[in-house]
């Protein structure tokens, strides 16, 4: 059977153990892998190990399904009713409201990012998903689906909606960062959901990933990731049973600053939807379009703000932004940085590494750029932007919207028909106007063109883990 390992944290933000297990939870336990091979989890603050976690293989997602399946026949989907459902997430928002302090810790761990950030932001926007949809479960009826994501807030994103509406749920996490799922396992073993409705599979995309998308046996798949795997799902998806796919992905997403902007509110929100989580979020704010007469005034205010960005141990209380997530990202942002100089681009401020230990990156601002530039068309997923000097509202819109993407956009304009008349040019599935990366549990979030199919949170999100039936009953009327 497989162990749990205990991690001390005594740091300024946080101090404590926290238990948690390493085995894969199929069936309402926490069990061995197949093969009984693992997975690495490395601290990204200092490149060092933390702990083995139990590499599942595509033996053990058919095991997964089954269990999943077996729940749905026996003791959930229609089995359970809506107010039983409504009750269980909401004793697990519970249990997360009392474990804050251990979900946020690990979420620094493990992904990098600030514990101060994780516990305002991740943490508790995740306990208010659940409680969200726990409200929802008596008003709807569903299915079976699986999912894929990175951390605790992609995790109730995908959970809640589904439980909500009687779904049992396959999930694999990121191989990167998989020690909230499997601790948030534990809370729903506390919580008494019925064995089998939620399953989670640690391992590796080509392998684990790849069985799930295309299983006979899951009606329903929810991933959250790049727009390359996203194609390879829905290809998988399609190959199979033709299952239906719900996809977040990837973004490069303008941020419009007009002449008439408030500069001081432009420039800490532009800060805030570029470096949010060390700058890895789908949605950031990664081409910053300022309008030439502020253009120079921004930018000398945007440089102080990005030099001000406190680097370090995400657990200290007084650092803004943590490492990159793993190894593998950090060279991939690297790259990007590389990639920009090589083409051209100026370095106005950073393009390196932070300290020698650890996946550390300093916030950067490329200038100078062009549009076919690769920092300028694909998403880099970590603190690099660039600086777009644009002329009137035509210019901006046609050069906002030339790209794959249309995840999300910002406009800054005190003028508020502009700015509602802007945001409905841009091709993107959420606008903010004078902020940025700026969310609700109950308003759907999701993009155009490349970026994805369908939407995440609200009512809409529920769309997706219900099936729709048209039952006509004769009550005695002959022809």
């Amino acid at each position: 059977m497989p162990g749990t390992f205990s991690y001390h944290f005594d740091t300024p933000a946080y101090k404590g153990t926290v238990t948690i297990p390493t085995g894969l939870f199929i069936g309402g336990a926490f069990v061995d892998g197949s093969d009984r091979s693992t997975i690495d989890v490395v601290n990204p603050a200092n490149g060092k190990l933390v702990t083995k976690v139990c590499e599942a293989t595509v033996q053990d997602v058919d095991i997964a399904v089954k269990a999943a399946r077996d729940a749905v026949a026996s003791s959930w989907g229609l089995n359970a009713s809506g107010a039983q459902r409504g009750e269980l997430l909401n004793k697990l928002a519970a249990l997360m409201e009392a474990a804050k302090d251990e979900l946020s810790a690990l979420e620094a761990l493990d992904n990098g990012k600030t514990f101060t950030w994780a516990k305002t932001v991740d943490v508790d926007f995740s306990i208010q998903t659940i409680k969200y949809y726990a409200g929802w479960a008596d008003k709807i009826t569903g299915q079976t689906i699986e999912g894929t994501f990175p951390a605790l807030l992609m995790f109730a994103w995908k959970i809640a909606p589904a439980l909500a509406t009687g779904n049992a749920i396959v999930l694999k996490p990121s191989e990167f960062t998989p020690l909230t799922a499997l601790r948030m396992c534990a809370l729903i073993q506390e919580a008494g959901f019925p064995p089998g409705v939620v399953n989670v599979v640690t391992g590796y995309g080509h392998t684990v990933g790849a069985a799930i998308s295309s299983h006979m046996g899951i009606d329903k798949i929810a991933f959250t990731g790049s727009t390359l795997m996203g194609r390879k799902i829905m290809e998988a998806a399609a190959k199979s049973n033709l299952k239906p796919v719900t996809l977040e992905l990837g973004g490069k997403s303008p941020n419009i600053i007009f002449d008439d902007a408030d500069l001081e509110n432009a420039v800490e929100w532009a800060a805030h939807g570029l470096y949010w989580n060390h700058g890895a979020a789908c949605c950031a704010g990664s081409r910053i379009f300022v309008q030439s007469g502020i253009y120079d005034a921004f930018l000398e205010k945007f440089t102080e703000r990005s030099k001000s960005i406190r680097i370090g141990d995400p657990f200290s209380s007084d650092v803004d932004q943590g490492p990159m997530s793993s190894e593998a990202q950090f060279n991939r942002i690297m790259g990007y940085i590389d990639s920009g100089k090589e083409q051209g681009a100026t370095v106005h401020i950073g393009g390196d590494r932070f300290g020698n230990e650890g996946y550390y990156i300093n916030p950067t601002i490329f200038t100078n750029t062009r549009p076919d530039m690769k920092i300028v068309q694909e998403e880099i997923f970590g603190p690099v932007g660039v600086l777009i000097k644009f002329d009137d509202e035509d210019d901006v819109i046609r050069q906002a919207n030339d790209t794959l993407y249309g995840l999300a956009a910002g406009v800054f304009s005190q003028d508020i028909n502009r700015a509602i008349r802007t945001a409905h040019r841009l091709q993107a599935g959420t606008a903010w106007v004078n902020c940025f990366n700026h969310f609700r549990a109950n308003v759907p979030f999701g993009g155009y063109k490349q970026s994805g199919i369908g939407r995440e949170m609200g009512e809409y999100a529920l769309h997706h883990y219900t099936n729709v039936k048209s039952v006509h009953i004769n009550l005695g009327h002959r022809m």
